[in-house]
């Protein structure tokens, strides 16, 4: 059984590096399952065995580099109320890690080059994409209540949901930039200065020099 077991977690991820392959080279829409099978050398039963469609494996190929909300819920509610600023600066570090993690891990930036530049969200693949926007949703929706607590820090005008679409909004940004063309930025070493004037243009109180949230 164990044999079974780590044979057939070998042809899933054999399934889902094809799919990757593919998908960065033909795209998302003009690659098909039987395309998917024949360079993972499985049959196409075996794909349909470990995804229920092109749209479940594109999800599941997303779902290696993205963190999950729970652990991003867990690391940015480490701080109290009472430490409102720490917990944005531990907003601040996790989208400076994202960035940096585009040159760090190959996959990542395979698998992100994909979603932002070879993947248009047809019929097909309607599905994913539900999923996709019910996380991004879910990750702005966690920002603008961390953006609650402090909202004593921010400036003038400035809500907590306008705060949280502007930091999604540059990370966006930043992603499609970067994969785009590595050569515009230094991904992990200029991340920080590309982050931090946003949070000291949406806070009165932003230090100078913030350092790593205290948890």
């Amino acid at each position: 059984m164990r044999r079974t077991k780590e044979e057939a977690e070998k042809t899933r991820h054999a399934i889902l590096a094809a799919a990757e392959r593919l998908f960065l080279d033909k795209g998302v829409a003009h690659t098909s399952l039987d395309q998917i099978a024949r360079d993972a050398g499985v049959t196409r039963g075996a794909v349909y065995w470990h995804f229920q469609n092109k749209a479940h494996l594109f999800h599941e190929m997303l779902d290696q580099v993205r963190l999950p909300p729970e652990q991003m819920t867990e690391r940015l509610c480490n701080c109290t109320q009472q430490q409102s600023l720490q917990s944005l600066i531990a907003l601040r570090d996790l989208s400076v890690e994202a960035i940096g993690a585009l040159a760090s891990n190959e996959q990542k930036r395979r698998i992100f080059t994909i979603l932002l530049h070879r993947c248009e969200f047809t019929e097909e693949l309607r599905d994913a994409e539900e999923r996709h926007e019910a996380f991004i949703n879910q990750f702005i929706d966690m920002c603008e209540k961390l953006l609650e607590n402090a909202a004593e820090h921010l400036r003038p005008g400035v809500t907590p949901r306008l705060a949280a679409l502007s930091l999604h909004a540059l990370m966006v940004g930043l992603f499609t930039d970067w994969t785009r063309d590595p050569q515009l930025f230094a991904a992990q070493t200029d991340a920080r200065a590309l982050i931090d004037p946003l949070f000291r243009g949406l806070l009165r109180d932003w230090p100078d020099d913030p350092g790593p949230a205290r948890t």
